[in-house]
């Protein structure tokens, strides 16, 4: 849609911890936006983010903020369960969309609702903030630049510092759903090309109350991609020294990897060995330059009437990816990915 003026004005729809972020990112770190309005069904939370952050309109319904003319564009940080339906209702509203992942777990909506965007002509780019990170991104331009050669392996390891509340596991959809969703994303990211069969294998090794809804807590995923690059994804749910976040290309020409992010790079070493700090602690710290940047593309995008760089057919592919990693797991066999 056309700018109604020299900022983009935006609208956030859900102010929990995530929206929060994203509100300070867009009222303090990102001049060329705008945001006019903030929205939750939890309505003291909605105040709260206004007046921490100065959004002078607040909304219970989040229609309202749609119903605001002046709005060019909203970021949806809702639960998964409403994704899809403020997507549409968005993007019915004409306005620009920026919804954090997934867009839902059942692929049929996520289909009506990318169908809903086709036609309206609006854009909608979903919040896979780890492309963004400045060290996977050197790595995918590596990749891309042919600096080691074919990728032959590649290696991702994602594994929390904890355990997410037995309620989040519940409506989640699975650690294959909410935590290795991203790494999905990351894989076909990195290596430019899609995975054609999944193998998963997994276990309930940390919480077995994890077991009562049907999830696991500790998962390894092969990969095999159309161009014969083969993966692995390895995630816990419970790292006991932080969060644990790293990833490996390996190809004919070298082999390129980014580490865990530490608080500070000091080592010492005395008669006990070496020791240097944690890895940062959970993915607030880890990837906060990521999710600045993120939302800079998703203005650029508006502001140059291009093409988001994470689009919705890359927020829907990775949900398939889960889908066959979770029938792979339970059927012990290989599954093929088809979208």
């Amino acid at each position: 849609m056309a700018l109604t003026g020299e900022k983009v004005r935006m609208g956030l729809i859900g102010a929990g911890r995530i929206g929060r972020m994203h509100a300070e990112h867009l009222s303090y770190r990102l001049p060329g936006a705008e945001l006019v309005s903030v929205s939750d069904v939890y309505l003291e939370g909605a105040k709260k983010c206004a007046s921490d952050y100065n959004i002078p309109n607040v909304y219970k319904d989040y229609r309202k903020v749609l119903e605001d003319r002046d709005i060019d564009a909203v970021v949806i940080c809702t639960s998964t369960n409403t994704h899809a339906e403020i997507i549409e209702a968005a993007a019915e509203a004409g306005k620009d969309i920026f919804c954090e992942k997934p867009i839902a777990l059942d692929i049929a909506k996520i289909d009506h609702a990318l169908e809903t965007v086709g036609r309206t002509g609006v854009k909608l780019q979903i919040g896979f903030n780890r492309r963004f990170d400045p060290n996977f991104l050197k790595i995918k331009k590596m990749v891309s630049a042919g600096e080691i050669g074919e990728p032959h392996i590649l290696r991702i390891t994602s594994r929390d510092p904890a355990p997410p509340p037995l309620e989040y596991v519940k409506v989640s959809g699975g650690i294959f759903l909410d935590m290795m969703i991203h790494d999905f994303d990351m894989a076909r990211y990195l290596i430019g090309d899609e995975v054609e069969e999944i193998y998963a294998s997994g276990n309930v090794l940390i919480d077995e109350r994890i077991k009562e809804y049907g999830d696991i807590d500790t998962a390894i995923v092969t990969l095999k991609f159309r161009n014969g690059t083969i993966g692995s994804i390895d995630n816990s749910r419970q790292a006991v020294y932080g969060y644990d976040q790293r990833v490996e290309v390996f190809g004919s020409k070298g082999n390129a990897a980014a580490y865990n992010e530490l608080p500070d790079h000091v080592e010492l070493t005395d008669k006990e060995g070496s020791h240097t700090a944690k890895p940062l602690y959970f993915f607030m710290e880890r990837y906060t330059k990521a999710y600045l940047s993120e939302m800079e593309e998703f203005l650029k995008a508006i502001r140059n009437n291009t093409n988001p760089p994470v689009t919705g057919i890359d927020g829907k592919i990775p949900v398939v990816m889960g889908m066959a990693a979770k029938k792979s797991l339970v059927e012990h066999r290989p599954v093929k990915v088809e979208f």
